[in-house]
């Protein structure tokens, strides 16, 4: 497992937009941990477009906090 931070994707609301209510995301919310293979796709408006597939532990400029889970 992989320790998440603020400012990281897997704590961003955009990591995994499409289905947010799936365990694998609500665990990482909870735990600020994920695991080393995970990758989802980035919903950020900008990326959109271009389909990016994220780990949980990347980052951007456009780090939203994700609401408490």
């Amino acid at each position: 497992m992989e320790h998440i931070e603020n400012g990281q994707c897997g704590l961003c609301t955009h990591f995994g937009e499409g289905h947010t209510s799936a365990p694998a995301l609500i665990t990482i919310m909870k735990s600020h941990e994920a695991p080393l293979n995970m990758v989802d796709e980035c919903g950020h408006p900008k990326h959109a477009s271009l389909h990016l597939k994220v780990t949980p532990i990347s980052g951007c400029d456009g780090f939203t906090a994700a609401a408490a889970a």
